[in-house]
């Protein structure tokens, strides 16, 4: 039995995965800022960190924030994990981090370079954003009478429950780089995605599309952030929004 660290592990990936190890029978121990009794805040590291760290064999690292801070994070869950000659980094990162100069994007490919520098056995996977993402991006956006969209991008959104079944299988496994990418089935325009959105909350919405500016949006516009040839997810966003809908009746 492999003992498995997850950081970020009560979160929206993280839970999932650590359920998914320990259905496949690993020690599954779950870090993050508030889970007892692995309480460690990543940016601070310390005594704690290294006490969660100790015995393990595999981490799965899933903790992240736009608020900023993912560097310092990996620098000292990378240190500990040296430490405690842990086997297998796995991190989660993005689809289009080294495309796309977007700001939370160009954190993540850091990230990546501090993992695959680490010295450690290591393996990243890249995935495009998750239908959560995108349900909770609506939902403000349809807090107003018009949605207003970005003009001209698309997504290709995938369920996180693929993703976590994807990590788990890789952390199970020996230590293999850069896995290959993983993206939801379809590759959709935000308009189509915005409408199945509104169709399923039973809103009613105008919706509008605005040219925006930067060099980000212009990756985005690109495509930077999707992988077509990637499309192994299978739960379109239709799907993902009518099981949520069943299990909130």
């Amino acid at each position: 039995m492999t003992t498995i660290l997850v950081t970020g592990g009560t979160g929206t990936l993280g839970r999932l995965v650590a359920e998914r190890l320990r259905a496949d029978g690993h020690e599954v121990r779950v870090l993050s800022r508030h889970s007892r009794p692995y309480g460690v805040d990543l940016r601070e590291g310390g005594p704690a960190l290294d006490a969660a760290m100790a015995g393990t064999d595999t981490v799965v690292h899933c903790a992240s924030t736009p608020r900023g801070g993912d560097e310092r994070a990996a620098e000292n869950l990378i240190a500990a994990a040296r430490g405690a000659e842990v086997r297998h980094l796995v991190f989660i990162s993005i689809v289009g981090v080294d495309r796309v100069p977007f700001g939370y994007y160009r954190t993540k490919l850091a990230v990546e370079n501090l993992v695959e520098e680490s010295g450690l056995g290591w393996t990243v996977l890249r995935a495009t954003q998750f239908h959560d993402l995108l349900l909770r991006l609506f939902e403000g956006l349809a807090k107003v009478p018009v949605m207003v969209l970005p003009a001209g991008v698309r997504d290709q959104p995938v369920e996180v429950a693929e993703v976590a079944d994807r990590l788990a299988e890789l952390a199970g496994g020996a230590p293999a780089g850069r896995a290959e990418d993983m993206a939801g089935p379809e590759v959709r325009t935000f308009e189509s995605l915005a409408r199945a959105f509104l169709r399923a909350s039973g809103r009613r919405r105008a919706v509008v599309h605005v040219p925006l500016w930067g060099a980000a949006y212009r990756g985005f516009r690109a495509g930077g952030h999707l992988a077509p040839e990637r499309a192994v997810g299978k739960r379109t966003f239709e799907e993902y929004l009518a099981a949520r809908s069943r299990r909130h009746r």
